[in-house]
């Protein structure tokens, strides 16, 4: 029912939502801001293909090597790092990524080099793309709304006061941490098999940003909110198409928008309800009621003073 380039949209789509989910969890419920995770797509990437392209393992097992991987690198990585306060782990988060991007490109025997890594089977199809995500959306709601996600949201609202109550931040800053990385690998792997080719350049810095901004813009502390902002990320470029040469400036002018009107994003916080779109859709004729008598009296007032 739907063409090839309908299809890939969709997978990228479902690509970005699993990235994002991740680093929601980091970002959104414990506020560490990482501009590492593009580094460990391309770790989850580079070695689902290997296994995939060399070993001839099913993309299933690949798959989730890849960002079991991932999430290895990233105990190790947070186990040296989480310590560090502000700042310091944003670097070195962004250093990390950037030495795994230039890694790759100096292992040329390895992962292909600059010229990249060809051959990888095309598995990833819109079908596996949306079950990957729903089932991602899935792993995330249950763990945001277990244990450990009431203890990294007290982490969030107050550090100093979870501690002091007897959670141990440390091991939980790190579990999100490793939690973005799994996803962020598993993202990875999916979008190496549909690509088919790999380069370095495919995780550079700006993927990390985009992560960032997607997460921002769909609403820190929201999961619902992180979707939605994967949507519009995604969605926006390939709307602008037609307009080859603004594409990205629009893009761009859209997202500045978006967070000069919601600073919290679009879902800052909270989830999405059904329930609550209905009662502001019925409510809206009163409230457009509403601002309109405050008007009315606002000018009647200066009407008054004059």
């Amino acid at each position: 029912m739907l063409n090839s380039f309908q299809q890939g949209v969709i997978i990228l789509v479902c690509i970005n939502v699993i990235a994002v989910l991740g680093m929601s969890v980091l970002t959104g419920f414990t506020r560490l801001f990482s501009f590492g995770n593009a580094g460990f797509m391309s770790i989850g990437a580079y070695a689902s293909a290997m296994l995939s392209v060399r070993l001839g393992m099913p993309f299933i097992i690949s798959m989730v090597f890849g960002a079991a991987f991932a999430g290895f690198i990233a105990y190790l990585l947070g186990s040296l790092t989480i310590r560090l306060k502000g700042d310091y782990f944003l670097i070195t988060c962004l250093g990390f990524g950037e030495s795994v991007r230039v890694l790759f490109n100096y292992t040329r025997g390895i992962t292909g080099g600059a010229a990249g890594f060809a051959g990888i089977p095309g598995t990833t199809t819109a079908t596996i793309a949306v079950v990957c995500a729903v089932l991602a959306f899935i792993i995330a709601w249950t763990f945001i709304h277990s244990k450990f996600g009431r203890n990294l949201t007290a982490i969030r609202e107050n550090e100093m006061a979870a501690d002091a109550v007897g959670i141990n931040t440390f091991r939980y800053k790190r579990l999100s941490f490793v939690f973005s990385a799994v996803f962020a690998g598993w993202a990875g792997a999916l979008f190496a098999h549909y690509m088919r080719f790999i380069t370095p350049a495919d995780f550079s810095l700006a993927k990390s940003c985009e992560l960032i901004t997607t997460t921002v813009i769909g609403g820190l502390g929201s999961l619902t909110g992180s979707v939605l902002g994967a949507l519009l990320v995604t969605l926006l470029p390939e709307l602008f198409r037609g307009l080859a040469e603004y594409r990205m400036f629009l893009y761009g002018v859209a997202v500045v928008v978006v967070i000069l009107l919601k600073p919290d994003g679009l879902y800052g916080y909270r989830e999405f309800s059904l329930k609550r779109t209905i009662n502001w859709w019925r409510n809206l004729p009163n409230m457009i009621r509403e601002k309109s008598a405050q008007r009315k009296q606002r000018r009647e007032k200066r009407g008054e003073s004059k």
